[in-house]
C-alpha cells in the first residue's frame, strides 16, 4: 500500500472531515496523504493484532486507551480549534494514558506510546514524514516495527527531542519505557 500525496493544496482538519471514506488519509502539516489501496498485508495485520492483544493483557485494570488504525489523532500546534488543525495521523497502535484527550472523533493531543508497523511502501513516510510530527507533538515513545527485516527501532523523548534510536532484533521481549510494566513478547510473532 503506497503512501502518496493527495494533492498540492494546503488543508485543515475541517476539510479533512468532508473527504470520502474511500481512501485512508492522514493530514501532516497541511498536506494530505492517502494510502492506495487501503489494504494492509497479512504480516501488518498479524503484528498490529498481536501487539494490541499483548497491550490489553498487560494493561488490564489500568486506565489506558489502546487503539489501532483507523483511529484519528489530531495534533494541534497551539490551542487552535479542531477545524483548523493541520496534522491528523492514524498510528497503527497507540496508548493513551490521559483519557481526557479522547473524544468522539478520536484523540486530540499526543499519545504516550505509538507503534508503526512498517512495509516497503510506508517505511519512508513513517520515518521521514511522521516521526518528526510525533516528536513535535511530544509523543513520549515511538516504535518503528519492521516485520520484513525483523528489526525494531525505539525512539524515546528526552528534553523535547528523540534520542538516537535503540535498534534491536525482534527477539524475546521489549519493554515500553513510557508505560512501566508493559512488555511486548516478540516470540509470539516468530517468522
Amino acid at each position: 500500500m503506497a503512501v502518496t500525496q493527495r494533492d498540492a493544496l494546503h488543508h485543515s482538519y475541517g476539510e479533512y472531515l468532508t473527504w470520502s471514506e474511500g481512501n485512508f488519509a492522514e493530514l501532516i502539516n497541511g498536506r494530505a496523504y492517502v494510502r492506495e489501496p487501503p489494504k494492509p498485508s497479512r504480516f501488518h495485520q498479524e503484528f498490529v493484532g498481536e501487539i494490541c492483544h499483548q497491550l490489553r493483557m498487560a494493561l488490564a485494570g489500568r486506565a489506558f486507551g489502546i487503539y489501532v488504525v483507523p483511529f484519528e489523532v489530531r495534533l494541534p500546534t497551539n490551542e487552535e480549534s479542531d477545524e483548523l488543525i493541520e496534522t491528523v495521523v492514524q498510528p497503527d497502535v497507540l496508548l493513551a494514558g490521559d483519557l481526557s484527550k479522547l473524544d468522539g472523533r478520536g484523540m486530540r493531543g499526543a499519545p504516550d506510546w505509538v507503534a508503526e508497523v512498517l512495509s516497503s511502501s510506508t517505511a519512508s513516510h513513517d520515518n521521514i514524514t511522521k516521526l518528526p510530527v510525533y516528536e513535535r507533538a511530544v509523543a513520549r515513545e515511538v516504535w518503528l516495527v519492521d516485520p520484513i527485516e525483523w528489526i525494531l527501532n525505539i525512539y524515546k523523548l528526552r528534553e523535547g527531542r528523540y534520542e538516537r534510536p535503540t535498534k534491536m532484533e525482534l527477539k524475546c521481549r521489549a519493554m515500553i519505557s513510557a508505560i512501566p510494566g508493559v512488555v511486548i513478547d516478540w516470540e509470539r510473532l516468530s517468522p
